[in-house]
């Protein structure tokens, strides 16, 4: 039999159907690999292997009758951001500990009721702040890639460091994840896996433990383009219950990949050419305009000229929007709570001891630009620099299709190598934070190799409530890419 493990979604789900394995076989599979690697990888912090049993097992017997949904029998690892019933989630955050949830967040409510399967939680940066899946409560995540030649254990990307890091490695078939200023797509571009960003409101973000509220978006992380599309799908959906939900008709995502870009305009914004981006990203991106022009597409360049204001903005509103949200943390109803002389000072104690550098120094920026003096100088001059950025898309894509950039400014770099210096941390996100503040959707489809052997990613960007052309042009960029090798599998030595 095949490694079930190196299936996609689309195969696994074609094997299922013709009973050519069980649902069971297929979690036992993963369950197998995911007990070799956690001890190197530290992708997942929960593992829930009786859970993934009985649901895998309730699969087959659906799947036996001739019935199932869309994922039936799928086995999926879950961000630590979600909430999920009975089940231990903490947002990889010491002030969380051992908090259960007694409700299910609607998109893995969604997952459920198509047939998936949880294998467990999937370790993200602490209450998803951070690039490099360094600063969880439970540790660092390492990328299962390596440098050629090099030991040396890489960042997975961030937030969704687990997410990506357990696709890669082969302990899922697809994994959710959270994007709020990049954290589905750089993480995605850094372990040669595929990860969507849907349109700011495609699906609900009840039950996901919130960092910015206007800014994150719920999406998946897969090893082709058209798994994705099977689990947006599945994800997506109108919320009663999430205000900011879009009541949309969800699209037949799949049905549309393979249909080429053959009549499409792709935009090429000029700005994204920065200073001090590497050679090889420059190359990679030119060899992306080469393929969809041989495919069919026309290029054209295109303007976003306050691009360069975006970065600044970001980290102005998101911090300010996540000192409002972590200010619920305080260790009375729920999660950590340190001894205090009295209430002031519980609150005090508790929130000293439960956050970790990164989401303090966030709380302290977002505190102080919403203070008294501060918010017109600062939050508000970045909400209008956020609605100029939403104009410039609008302008580019009054021409355009698709926008095709790169993804990040450089390939995965070493564990510590920047988790000292927070502005280049931050740089990580220059080509992805724009999606977000115009609450677009985008994409990033692994498009090569650096030259030190590690993956790189081409990121699209779409309309608002358009993924349907990013799954076009992704399968373009997909096929002329070739898939990439498998990472070379060192943990099962270690």
């Amino acid at each position: 039999m095949t490694d079930l493990t190196n299936l996609t979604i689309a195969e696994a789900r074609k094997g299922l159907r013709a009973k050519s394995f069980s649902a069971e076989e297929l979690t036992q599979a993963h369950l197998d690999a995911m007990e070799k690697a956690n001890a190197a990888l530290n992708a997942y912090v929960l593992p829930t292997p009786e859970r993934a049993l009985e649901m895998a097992s309730a699969s087959d017997a659906k799947l036996g009758k001739g019935e199932g949904g869309a994922l039936e029998g799928i086995p999926l690892g879950i961000k630590d951001l979600f909430c999920t019933r009975d089940v231990r989630t903490t947002a990889c955050s010491h002030i969380l500990d051992g908090f259960t949830p007694t409700y299910e967040s609607t998109v893995t409510a969604n997952l459920w009721a198509e047939g998936a399967v949880m294998l467990g939680k999937l370790n993200n940066d602490e209450f998803a702040m951070g690039s490099s899946n360094e600063t969880s409560f439970y540790g660092n995540v390492i990328n299962p890639w390596r440098r050629d030649g090099s030991e040396a254990p890489l960042v997975p990307g961030g937030s969704s460091g687990g997410s990506s890091a357990a696709v890669a490695a082969r302990l899922c078939l697809g994994a959710t994840a959270t994007d709020t200023g990049g954290s589905i797509r750089q993480p995605a571009a850094f372990t040669g896996t595929v990860g969507l960003k849907p349109t700011y409101g495609r699906g609900s973000r009840w039950g996901i433990v919130a960092f910015a509220s206007s800014l994150d978006q719920a999406g998946p992380i897969t090893r082709t383009v058209r798994d994705a599309a099977i689990m947006l799908g599945a994800m997506a959906s109108h919320d009663p219950k999430d205000t900011t939900s879009a009541d949309l008709p969800v699209p037949d995502f799949e049905a549309v990949v393979g249909q080429g870009v053959k009549g499409l305009t792709i935009g090429i914004p000029k700005e994204y050419r920065v200073e001090g981006m590497a050679p090889e990203i420059e190359a990679l991106w030119q060899q992306g305009i080469a393929w969809l022009k041989e495919a069919g597409a026309e290029i054209k360049e295109v303007s976003l000229p306050h691009t360069k204001y975006a970065l600044p903005s970001y980290y102005i509103v998101a911090p300010a929007e996540a000192s409002s949200n972590l200010a619920r943390y305080d260790g009375v109803r729920y999660g950590l709570r340190e001894k205090g002389s009295d209430v002031i000072s519980m609150y005090e104690n508790t929130r000293e001891a439960g956050f970790g550098a990164e989401v303090k120094r966030r709380i302290l920026i977002g505190t102080y630009v919403l203070s008294a003096g501060y918010y017109d100088a600062y939050y508000l001059k970045a909400q209008k620099v956020r609605t100029l950025i939403k104009r410039d898309f609008d302008q580019a894509f009054e021409t355009v299709d698709t926008i095709l950039t790169p993804t990040t400014p450089g390939a995965a770099f070493a564990a510590g190598e920047k988790s000292g210096d927070p502005l280049e941390m931050y740089l990580n996100d220059i080509f992805t934070v724009t999606v977000n503040m115009a609450g677009l959707p985008g994409m990033s489809v692994p498009a090569g190799l650096s030259s030190e052997g590690t993956p790189l990613g081409l990121q699209l960007i779409g309309r608002a409530f358009d993924e349907e052309t990013l799954f076009r042009a992704g399968q373009v960029i997909e096929d002329a890419a070739a898939p990439l090798s498998k990472p070379a599998d060192w943990w099962s030595k270690a």
